[in-house]
């Protein structure tokens, strides 16, 4: 079947800006130069926290590629028979460079090279020398997975990704390493979603919900505002897919209660209003699923008004795309509730 698609919120990747501060010091100064980003005039960016798993906000993006050289240069031979540790710890700085580079151009090949980098740091860093490490390495390679599976449709490489994700909570759990283990379940509640609807099988949709669900109980929305946003508005996600699987009504309104509480941390914690738009959007085309599901031609028409109003308030903070499908969505249950 063909499933809904939802907006998907993505939670700011902190690993990859760790990987850029760490690696500055390599630049010469001129180069260096390119590193902050331009905020002299300031400019609404209505895709913030929806471009994918390796954003980020405090560098300009023009500083990766000067970055990938000059980290690609040092990975001598020498320098992994002298330091095998710090090698390691290069190949996942590089790493996650190149799935920002990967995610920029959408290219499956710089994805690939990403990954290939922290499978090479898993062979110097092992689970019984150095546990945290090795689990940092496997969340890497997990979400680089996540990224080239996503981009490529392929099923096959997102089964690595929740193996990789799954090898990590060897390490990382709920007691010892909360602030980990959180956004792990975070990421394998996207995992499990993109992999079930390659497969078209409500386990994996299920599966997800359990880690979103777990992601949820342990966030706070004074600390992760957002991430709890992406969790409740990605869990929404996940309901809405298995509810046309399942043709379940109560699962349409469990995926749209979803949707409003993602929408409420956001207004509450004063997050960029396009991700409180972006979660309205998504519960009212839930409702319009669940609407022609049920022939429900009065619940049509509160969409049709719920649309409009989506539109008329909120111009500025729709994505072109997202403005369309909100006029198609507003049409089309206008028409179901006036051939009534």
């Amino acid at each position: 079947m063909n499933y809904s698609q939802s907006y998907i919120l993505y939670p700011l990747n902190h690993v990859l800006e760790r990987a850029i501060a760490s690696s500055l010091r390599l630049l010469d100064e001129e180069t260096l130069e390119f590193a902050t980003p331009d905020r002299s005039v300031p400019v609404a960016d209505n895709f913030l926290f929806t471009r994918g798993n390796f954003e980020q906000h405090s560098f300009s993006a023009n500083i990766y590629e000067p970055l990938r050289d000059v980290l690609e240069a040092s990975l001598t031979d020498e320098f992994r028979k002298q330091d095998p540790i710090a090698w390691a710890d290069t190949q996942n700085r590089l790493g996650n460079i190149l799935g920002a580079i990967g995610q920029q151009l959408h290219d499956a090949e710089i994805f690939q090279k990403a990954v290939e980098c922290f499978e090479l740091a898993l062979e110097k860093v092992k689970q019984e020398d150095s546990p945290l490490e090795w689990a940092a390495t496997q969340a890497n390679l997990a979400t680089a997975l996540q990224a080239l599976g996503r981009l490529e449709a392929d099923a096959k490489v997102l089964n690595q990704a929740i193996d990789a994700y799954t090898a990590a909570l060897l390490v990382y759990t709920k007691k010892e390493t909360p602030e980990e283990w959180k956004l792990i379940m975070l990421q394998l509640g996207m995992t499990f979603h993109e992999h079930g609807k390659l497969l078209k099988g409500n386990r994996q949709f299920q599966k997800a919900v359990v880690a979103y669900k777990n992601a949820i109980a342990e966030l706070d929305a004074d600390n992760y505002p957002v991430e709890l946003s992406a969790a409740h508005n990605n869990c929404g996600a996940v309901l809405l897919n298995l509810a046309e699987s399942e043709q379940n009504p109560e699962r349409f309104e469990e995926a749209a209660r979803s949707y409003e509480t993602g929408w409420t941390v956001c207004m509450e914690q004063q997050r960029p209003v396009h991700l409180s738009v972006l979660c309205r959007v998504n519960k009212a085309a839930a409702r319009s699923e669940l609407a022609l599901l049920t022939k429900d031609t009065s619940l049509a028409d509160e969409m049709a008004d719920e649309f409009e109003l989506i539109i008329e308030c909120f111009p500025h903070a729709l994505q072109p795309l997202c403005l369309k499908r909100c006029q198609d969505l507003m049409s089309k249950m206008r028409e179901m509730a006036e051939a009534a």
